[in-house]
């Protein structure tokens, strides 16, 4: 039998990882596509001014720290303008509910009551739990915005941090690529090898909070930036061919 203590009380020895923050999506993304976007940059321009005849080290250098640069900003730009819509968008909504639990409190204590019976609360303790909730304002909004929206009222994601983690995730990943030309050693094999083998250890990294492997989502990621290089690598090379 369900007791009021179990539908008030969650189990304090069941918990998940974080999955719906502002930081985790954007610094996956953000160091991931700082590491695929610049190794296909690099490898690209490299592949072009061989090509054409043309200072190697310094365009690739040059073009790197481009990307770097230009990427960081507009992945930030890109995750504060996102979160922030959504965020707000949810916003809108958490009002719309505050405002329908003032008009009519009545029929919101009887949809929460109705909304337990259906996950197996017995009805005339499904009543006292829901007229409980509606006591407080606040938590009756939260307790109704967490059922109908899916998301928590007083944890919404926030910008600020989406875009920083955004920002820093991709220029850590981005200076993967080009590190070997920045301390002398501009050769296109290492930068390869040394992306490569960081998009393995982000995608082992990352299946901590998946139902994948730490090998599946590895090679996943070799996979994905290995075919982004080749194919500005093949890309570079034929517009190189041409301007030589």
């Amino acid at each position: 039998m369900t007791g009021l203590s179990d539908v008030l009380s969650p189990d304090p020895a069941h918990e998940h990882s974080d999955v719906t923050g502002g930081w985790l999506r954007p610094a996956v993304f953000g160091a991931m596509d700082g590491l695929v976007s610049n190794v296909a940059l690099i490898a690209g321009v490299a592949a072009g001014a061989s090509a054409a005849g043309a200072d190697r080290a310094d365009s690739v250098l040059l073009a790197g720290l481009a990307g770097l640069s230009a990427g960081a900003l507009s992945m930030a730009a890109g995750e504060y303008t996102s979160v922030a819509s959504q965020s707000e968008a949810a916003e809108r909504e958490i009002a719309r509910e505050r405002a329908e639990i003032l008009d009519n409190p009545e029929g919101e204590i009887a949809e929460q009551a109705e909304r337990l019976v259906a996950q197996g609360v017995e009805p005339a303790l499904a009543d006292e739990v829901a007229a409980q909730m509606h006591r407080d304002l606040d938590n009756a909004v939260s307790v109704h915005v967490r059922h109908e929206l899916g998301v928590e009222a007083d944890t919404l994601a926030s910008p600020m941090l989406a875009a920083v983690s955004s920002f820093l995730a991709f220029s850590l990943g981005a200076l993967v690529p080009v590190l070997p030309w920045l301390i002398g050693v501009p050769r296109l094999d290492v930068t390869v090898l040394l992306t490569l083998t960081a998009l393995f250890v982000c995608g082992a990294v990352v299946s901590r909070v998946t139902s994948r492997s730490w090998w599946y989502t590895g090679l996943r990621q070799v996979a994905l930036g290995g075919a982004a290089a080749a194919a500005t690598y093949g890309l570079g090379a034929a517009v190189g061919v041409g301007l030589g």
